[in-house]
């Protein structure tokens, strides 16, 4: 019987260092004589300038395109369009996850290499073959393979350094569940040497955050570089991402992110980010799982020290009604990441978990 193994685990390369955007254009040139770089608004106001001098004093004509503020089908049809009629030879994706991901899966249709360039440390997008996609409304609709891990990845430290720390925050939040998630998913796998070494990376990268995170967010807020602010930017954007890389479906998410895809209905939400939902998300998930309680209040304590929320409130919901609650209990239930846990999850379960959570989030407090 023939065995067969594939997987991409991360991007081809990738370069974090201050001020490596000013060499862009000596790192694309390898790629093509024409860029089209794509990214979000306040992304592109912030590089554009020191991108496009860059890439211009390289030979490398280049043009920029908003990515349409969702990574939607909608906006990701549009871009390819867009290509099919310019004729690029190389994407440059600029922003946080959303705009990465939409880029990602144009270059996936497109055919072409893509350098993605992270300006907030606030998810793994950058170092992943998969995109998430939303509906023009913001709603989480799917978990997408036709996307293409990055041929290149350019990690500014000084631009990372000039963001809202509150990115770098929810980019912990998302971080701290590979560990959480890959623990539970795993459980359904064959323990090959892919998902032990994924499960084991996650594992690592838990402590790692609980050791460095404070650290690293008071270097943000100093907009001062340190060791632990390069272990927490590696951490979320590269080792991350290769967590899904060795382990595959096996060890990428489970009922965290499927929560957090759940209350993206409740337009609340809406203002907080993709990480802090999903740090709520895994205290649901212990709960879920019947973890003990010292468990949840010891990743508690973790959040209030680096600002991540506890609380329905936290996040702008203060009160659901019985019909809101099963409409999200359906909601979570449905999603792909839910079925990565070891066991059958009903509505009732999960809405008896974000409850649990809540209670005990707002009872530390």
């Amino acid at each position: 019987m023939k065995f067969r193994m594939q997987a991409t685990v991360g991007p081809a390369s990738y370069i974090r260092q201050p001020d490596v955007l000013d060499n862009i254009g000596q790192h694309a040139q390898m790629f093509g004589q024409k860029a089209l770089v794509i990214g979000g608004k306040t992304a592109l106001s912030i590089t554009s300038e020191k991108m496009l001098k860059s890439l211009e004093e390289s030979g490398i004509v280049s043009t920029t395109e908003w990515y349409g503020g969702e990574s939607s089908w909608t906006q990701i049809n549009r871009l390819i369009q867009l290509v099919q009629a310019e004729k690029p030879q190389l994407l440059i994706a600029v922003g946080g996850g959303k705009a990465i991901d939409t880029v990602k899966a144009v270059a996936y249709a497109t055919n072409l290499p893509v350098i993605a360039v992270p300006t907030i440390a606030a998810t793994c997008a950058a170092a992943t073959q998969i995109s998430i996609i939303y509906n023009d409304e913001g709603i989480f609709t799917e978990i997408s393979r036709l996307s293409k891990a990055p041929n290149l990845v350019l990690v500014d430290t000084t631009l990372i350094c000039q963001a809202p720390v509150r990115f770098l925050i929810a980019g912990i939040g998302d971080t701290l569940a590979k560990w959480f998630e890959s623990r539970a998913s795993s459980q359904k796998s064959v323990p090959t040497a892919l998902v032990r070494t994924a499960v084991k990376i996650a594992n690592e990268l838990y402590l790692i955050l609980l050791e460095s995170g404070k650290k690293a967010i008071e270097s943000a807020q100093k907009g001062q570089a340190s060791q632990a602010l390069n272990d927490v930017i590696d951490a979320i954007i590269l080792i991350s991402g290769s967590v899904s890389g060795y382990g595959g479906d096996a060890c990428r998410t489970a009922a965290a992110h499927a929560i957090y895809s759940g209350l993206t209905i409740f337009p609340e939400v809406h203002d907080t980010y993709h990480g802090e939902i999903v740090a709520f998300g895994i205290l649901s998930q212990l709960a879920l799982e019947g973890k003990d309680v010292s468990e949840m209040k010891e990743l508690i304590s973790f959040y209030h020290q680096v600002q991540l929320p506890t609380t329905l409130k936290d996040m702008g919901i203060v009160s659901l009604s019985k019909e809101q609650l099963q409409q999200f209990g359906s909601v979570a239930v449905e999603i792909e990441d839910m079925a990565n846990m070891p066991f059958s999850v009903t509505p009732d379960m999960v809405i008896n978990a974000v409850v649990q959570a809540d209670r005990l989030g707002t009872e530390y407090k």
